[in-house]
């Protein structure tokens, strides 16, 4: 639905409300065009001023959850009603949103919280609607994985953002075991039903030594951002139960120098390694050599993925 934007106040004689004065054009939604807008993670006033323009002047605002986009409408003055898109109707909605740039509207695309088409609907439409020939505008702003990083003090000069691990226990231990070997800090989103087995297999997946750091709730009242060595953090996580509430962002930081070094296998581990790729998968050969030989799991890993890439998982 699209909403008229305007402000209250005294009427005149004639007892109409005022209209509010036109915003500059440099500073209103172009007619045609998608917006893809950061909204806050928790705290309403990490909205851009430029978000604010576009969502303040958008024919059409839609939102992941509409409830959550009505509070950060509602406390910003605005009052165009968002229309739902998530997972379920993003390939209907994305339609839809077509239509409405043909007929000269624009949209403004917005998350629960932070960038929208990270983790959460929105790439659907943002290829649905380039596909049609319209512009896609980002409106930069709040990211969980972002502003996890950038308070993380990370040892590692690159990091892979892996997104949410999957449900299924046996598909997320293949998924870490392909992540093991690589020589990056790596970033998780996850849920609090899930945090707790999802950090008991990263204890189990990487080298004790490699350092995870929580951050949950960020920017919100009860906002936490811990550090400590993957070996202790089944035990941080249990020592209080409000430490598995939230929403999270998890990070591995990448393998420490003195693991990096150790990792060079001898030449008879390098025999171990490639005599048993011939009989087991890497994630098993890698787990027996680095027993025998003391060199880090994840670091034997990637050796065998090197000498046997075709059988990575």
């Amino acid at each position: 639905m699209t909403g008229r934007k305007g402000v209250t106040g005294a009427g005149g004689s004639s007892g109409e409300v005022p209209a509010a004065p036109e915003k500059d054009a440099r500073f209103r939604a172009v007619p045609g065009a998608l917006y893809v807008v950061a909204t806050p993670l928790g705290n309403l006033r990490d909205l851009t001023l430029r978000a604010l323009d576009v969502l303040a002047t958008a024919d059409v605002i839609a939102a992941e959850d509409t409830r959550t986009a009505s509070i950060l409408l509602r406390h910003y003055g605005i009052v165009t009603r968002p229309q739902s898109l998530h997972t379920h109707n993003e390939a209907l909605r994305a339609g839809t949103i077509v239509e409405r740039l043909a007929r000269g509207e624009s949209v403004a695309l917005v998350s629960d919280a932070g960038t929208p088409a990270i983790s959460d609907p929105g790439a659907h439409v943002v290829r649905r609607v380039r596909a049609a020939g319209y512009p896609v505008i980002p409106v930069p702003g709040p990211s969980a994985v972002a502003a996890a990083v950038s308070a993380a003090g990370l040892v590692a000069e690159d990091f892979l953002f892996a997104g949410f691990l999957p449900h299924a226990a046996k598909a997320r231990r293949d998924r870490l075991a392909a992540l093991a070997g690589l020589p990056f800090a790596l970033v998780f989103h996850e849920s609090p039903h899930r945090v707790r087995a999802a950090i008991a297999d990263l204890a189990a997946a990487f080298a004790p030594d490699r350092v995870l750091v929580v951050a949950r709730e960020l920017t919100k009242a009860f906002e936490t951002i811990a550090a400590m060595p993957l070996a202790d953090a089944p035990a941080w996580l249990a020592a209080d139960p409000n430490r598995e509430r939230g929403e999270f962002v998890l990070i591995v930081d990448a393998p420490p120098a003195s693991a990096a070094r150790a990792a060079e296998l001898d030449a008879q581990g390098e025999r171990w390694l490639a005599a048993l790729l011939a009989e087991l998968p890497p994630a098993r050969a890698a787990r027996v050599v680095a027993a025998v030989t003391g060199a880090p799991r994840d670091a034997v890993y990637a050796r065998a993925l090197a000498l046997n890439p075709e059988r990575a998982p």
